[in-house]
């Protein structure tokens, strides 16, 4: 298997997903609090990533750690961020290693742009962005930037919606979304609609599976095959069947066959 190096692996954070419509509800009552996911690559588990979010007197405080090893990735993230009660982006702190190599992050709103310093690779780079209300900073594998992004949509009505990147020197990508016919999956062993939507940003489609409470439960990466699956959460069929570490059966792949809605 080909070593992955620091921006060889989708620039560290290239890729980008997801989000769902969900009017019903209110944004804030509706997002989970916090959330226990694995990572899967090909329906093999390789990592395990989580969320929490905690109310403040202005808005959220969200935590993000994700874990992943296996062969030609050592990858490991933790991420702290403010979010005003509209969910939009304050600050945020991420500090990630891949393959022994360090990164660190920091974003932030200043004045009618968004500042993003990087430092990687020994080298630190300082980057002004076009700000957006709808923007959302997305890092790989992170529960907590999809969850963020779910309510998002809902408060943006799925408009001018966009994606912090911080890849390289760092960009913002728009997001579009096309939502599919809801599904059929359980959560915790009882029955739950799945609604389904494809994002595609910086030219990269993400299948996300969102809960009934528009709260994230499965998202279909771009990066060779890889998956974040809800603890307890199980799709049916299963986009990708997940084999447990040290399991020898291969998973099916396949590409979904639902068709857009209208």
């Amino acid at each position: 298997m080909r070593r992955l190096s620091l921006f060889s692996f989708a620039g560290l954070f290239g890729f980008a997903g997801l989000f769902a419509l969900m009017a019903a509800v209110m944004p804030n009552a509706a997002r989970a609090q916090a959330g226990e996911f694995e990572i899967a690559q090909n329906g093999h588990t390789v990592g395990t990533a989580n969320f929490k979010f905690t109310a403040t007197k202005d808005g959220y405080d969200s935590t993000s750690l994700v874990k992943v090893a296996m062969e030609g990735l050592d990858y490991s993230l933790s991420k702290d961020e403010q979010l005003t009660s509209a969910n939009q982006l304050e600050h945020a702190i991420l500090s990630a290693t891949v393959n022994a190599e360090a990164v660190n992050v920091v974003a932030a709103p200043d004045a009618a742009q968004l500042l993003l310093n990087i430092s990687a690779n020994g080298k630190s780079s300082t980057t002004r962005l076009e700000a957006h209300s709808g923007a959302v900073f997305m890092a790989d594998f992170d529960p907590g930037a999809l969850e963020t992004l779910l309510a998002l949509a809902v408060t943006q009505n799925n408009r001018d919606l966009w994606a912090i990147l911080p890849k390289e020197a760092g960009s913002v990508e728009p997001v579009q979304l096309a939502t599919y016919p809801d599904q059929e999956g359980t959560l915790e062993g009882k029955p739950v609609v799945v609604h389904h939507l494809v994002a595609t940003i910086a030219g990269a489609n993400t299948e996300l599976y969102s809960g009934p409470d528009n709260q994230l439960l499965q998202a279909e990466l771009p990066q060779a095959g890889f998956a974040l699956i809800r603890k307890g959460f199980v799709l049916k069929p299963s986009a990708r069947p997940v084999i447990p570490i040290g399991g020898d059966e291969a998973a099916p792949e396949g590409p979904a066959n639902a068709a857009p809605a209208n």
